[in-house]
């Protein structure tokens, strides 16, 4: 069924072929946002449509393959411009786009047998929001990052407090969808939870400790308790959790490192792109399971599960 597929994709944002699992996330957004819950529909319905009328695989189709870059692009873009006519036809456009640049992206990586994961949606979102430069009926809601060369020097603000922590764990898991709730979190936990226990633990542990590596390294405290640092930590782990690589104990070291380090690869694209203010999004979850999936060929008790290249 068509509506399964659109479930399905939203739940592929957090890489679950569960149509369950994608209603708990849609309601989880719904709950935080009308808005941006009616983008998220629309955005893997757009996506899913597109993709099925140009003729994609059947089986891509029905697990929601080519639905939750279409969800992300459309809640971004309701995110970060202010809602017109416009801009919801805007929002179809560029969804419908995320389509046609999963396909070639997918040409793109079997080369190296890695995924695409969310990178469509980054180029799609980033290519869409540039473009608004030169066109003046479409507006920024604020919420785009200032441009300007970052400052070298960061004080650290406010005191991080274990209510911050606690928080900032709910929200690192909803902010993978732009949404800064923890009730939103709580949702989304559900949602895991029904798909996968293991995932649904990997998930909670990577967005604590995005939480906890920021406040370590002095990140200030409404960044931590809004999930900022979490949700890139939140999808690097929920691949090392049994989403592409097999499950043991050395995939489980492997897959720390890579949380943590995701933490600092995030905080280094953001200041990559500060100067075009323009957010770093999932870039760093993207790069961090490329460069593990990439080096794993050299660590024999690393093993790939078969359909990681899809």
């Amino acid at each position: 069924m068509f509506i399964d597929s659109v479930l399905r994709g939203i739940g592929q944002v957090m890489l679950q072929n569960n149509s369950y699992t994608g209603l708990l996330f849609l309601m989880g957004v719904f709950y935080n946002s009308l808005l941006l819950g009616c983008a998220a529909l629309l955005g893997s319905v757009v996506s899913t449509l597109s993709a099925k009328l140009l003729g994609v695989e059947r089986s891509s189709l029905e697990a929601g393959l080519f639905g939750f870059n279409g969800v992300l692009v459309a809640i971004a873009l309701l995110h970060f411009l202010e809602p017109s006519w416009i801009t919801w036809g805007y929002v179809v456009l560029a969804s419908a786009s995320s389509t046609v640049i999963m396909a070639a992206m997918l040409n793109i990586v079997k080369t190296w047998n890695i995924p695409t994961l969310t990178a469509p949606f980054v180029l799609t979102t980033l290519l869409f929001i540039l473009a608004c430069a030169r066109f003046g009926q479409l507006h920024s809601t604020g919420t785009l990052p200032s441009a300007g060369l970052p400052s070298t020097v960061i004080n650290v603000e406010g005191i991080v407090t274990l209510s911050t922590i606690l928080e900032g764990l709910l929200t690192g898991i909803s902010q993978v969808f732009f949404q800064g709730s923890a009730i939103t979190g709580l949702f989304f936990i559900a949602g895991l939870l029904i798909s996968s226990r293991i995932i649904c633990l990997a998930a909670i542990i990577g967005s604590l400790l995005g939480a906890l590596v920021a406040w370590g390294m002095g990140a200030a405290e409404p960044a931590i308790r809004a999930g900022a640092f979490g949700f890139n930590n939140v999808l690097t782990a929920i691949v090392f959790g049994g989403g592409i690589f097999m499950l043991n104990k050395s995939t489980i070291i492997y897959g720390i490192l890579a949380v943590i380090i995701t933490s600092f690869v995030y905080a280094a694209l953001s200041a990559a792109l500060e100067p075009l203010g323009m957010p770093a999004m999932t870039s760093a979850f993207i790069l961090v399971v490329w460069l593990f999936i990439l080096a794993a060929p050299y660590f024999s008790n690393l093993k790939l599960k078969p359909s990681s290249g899809d």
